[in-house]
């Protein structure tokens, strides 16, 4: 493939640069989105729920924070770690230990459609600092955003080709691929990761999989249910109800459900319906139906349309009460603003619930201090936010990845830098003494064993009385034989 030829000999290029060098085209870029920052914004087009102020704070100002985040950090965890004798064997000789991060080459960013612009600028400046070239598959309908990112990033000084935007096809991510890129960065559904993966697997090529959701949240006994219905009705509306991690499943205790559903049948009275595409409405849609079929009872005023007609369809949001895990509802990634809330006796019945769904990106709890930090050691998700939802995550310094069917791997901070990278360890010896390439002698082995024990054994006179015996045997070991000539 041309792109991946292309980027490739523009990487070889930057990996030569130093992390000072790539970080003032950081700092470049990110002066240029403050300076641009409605331009660029204005590139993403209008999105369903979003107001230009929505577009600003969701897609922009977390890659500004991000980029900010890099030029603070980047150099410390890249720069070469050099091992001191600290830590390192007592039987081995006295040494040079480095470990570098080196780039992986060509990185292939597969950008979702709900946050067309932050989360696939955020992968992408990440593979930069680590010395990598980015080829950006956009989702369908959101190459404009790709290319104005590219085109800011160039003014910024980053090399020709460095940053590739593809067509919006499947196609485009599949020709990279059987290209020889390096490594796929994938924000998407588990069924796409499942495909992508596939593709992958003859050429062994890894990947970082940011997958669906369907997060969980916890309402415990003397949590503010006027926060708890504040929250959950953010992340209702929020993006128009397209996050990975929205709130999906709400289990609150029997004594409090009646209270809080009371207040989010009053909050989202007048909320608004959304534009949504046929297909993924009818999807949703039918999820909503048979839930209520099947006792399920709306809080909300409308529900959508079985059968919606046309290129769009409007979705109202949708909250259900005296839902249960075994629906598949509760069970679906959903990007539609939609909230289940199901009755559970208390926290151990609330956890046996919601691990009946297979996708752990994210949770959130509410209640008195000490609930929930003791509960979210035990709920099983790539993060936990504790008496809050969504906001913290926009930290540029934490990772951001889910386990089980919401993916592998992380994508920002520290571990998603270092997750662009791959370790190399460099040693040197000096001298020419080097006993270990020596055969070993017949006596050898209960030097050996002396030596375990000096090194591992258990208590201090135990190891004391074999480093003795170890100095007595090697003092009394013979020399081996100079080599015949």
């Amino acid at each position: 493939m041309d792109a991946v030829d292309a980027a490739r000999k523009a990487q070889v290029q930057w990996a030569t640069t130093t992390i000072q060098e790539r970080l003032v085209v950081m700092r470049r870029a990110r002066h240029l989105l403050a300076k641009k920052g409605r331009e660029l914004a204005q590139s993403v087009g209008p999105r369903p729920g979003r107001s230009e102020a929505d577009t600003l704070a969701a897609e922009i100002l977390p890659i500004c924070d991000a980029l900010k985040y890099l030029e603070r950090h980047a150099y410390s965890l890249l720069k070469p770690k050099r091992l001191g004798s600290r830590g390192r064997p007592a039987w081995l000789m006295k040494g040079y230990a480095e470990i570098r991060r080196e780039p992986l080459g060509v990185v292939l960013v597969i950008a979702p459609g709900n946050y067309p612009l932050m989360l696939a600028g955020i992968q992408a400046a990440q593979g930069f600092v680590a010395g990598n070239a980015v080829l950006w598959k956009p989702a369908p309908g959101c190459r404009e955003p790709g290319v104005a990112f590219e085109k800011l990033m160039r003014e910024a000084g980053l090399p020709k080709d460095l940053l590739i935007v593809l067509d919006e096809t499947t196609e485009a991510a599949k020709s990279a691929i059987a290209g020889g890129i390096n490594k796929v960065v994938l924000t998407g559904s588990a069924e796409t990761g499942k495909r992508v993966l596939a593709d992958l697997a003859g050429r062994l090529i890894p990947a970082t999989l940011e997958l669906s959701g369907c997060d969980a949240v916890f309402v415990l006994p003397g949590a503010d249910l006027d926060l708890v219905s504040r929250a959950l009705l953010f992340g209702l509306r929020m993006n128009a109800g397209a996050t990975c991690i929205a709130p999906r499943r709400v289990f609150v205790t029997e004594s409090a459900a009646n209270d809080l559903e009371g207040r989010l049948r009053a909050g989202s009275a007048g909320m608004k319906p959304i534009a949504m595409p046929t297909g993924p409405a009818k999807k949703v849609a039918g999820l909503v139906h048979a839930a209520v079929e099947a006792g399920a009872k709306p809080l909300t005023e409308k529900l959508p349309e079985k059968e919606p007609v046309g290129a769009e369809a409007e979705f109202p949001p949708v909250i259900l009460s005296q839902a249960r895990p075994e629906m598949d509802l509760l069970k679906a990634d959903l990007m539609a603003p939609v909230l289940s809330l199901v009755r559970v006796k208390d926290a151990e019945d609330a956890l046996a619930q919601a691990a009946r769904c297979n996708y752990a990106l994210g949770a959130s709890i509410f209640g008195p201090v000490a609930d929930v930090e003791a509960l979210s050691h035990r709920v099983r998700a790539g993060f936990v936010t504790l008496n809050d939802l969504i906001v913290p995550l926009a930290d540029p310094r934490l990772p951001f990845g889910g386990t089980d069917q919401s993916g592998y791997g992380s994508t920002r901070g520290a571990e998603g830098l270092l997750d662009l990278t791959a370790p190399k360890v460099v040693t040197r010896t000096p001298g020419k003494f080097r006993p270990v390439y020596d055969e070993f002698q017949p006596e050898d082995a209960a030097l050996f064993e002396s030596y375990l024990q000096a090194a591992h054994g258990e208590g201090l006179f135990t190891r004391m009385g074999a480093m003795w015996d170890v100095a007595r045997k090697l003092l009394k070991r013979k020399p081996p034989a100079p080599p015949k000539k």
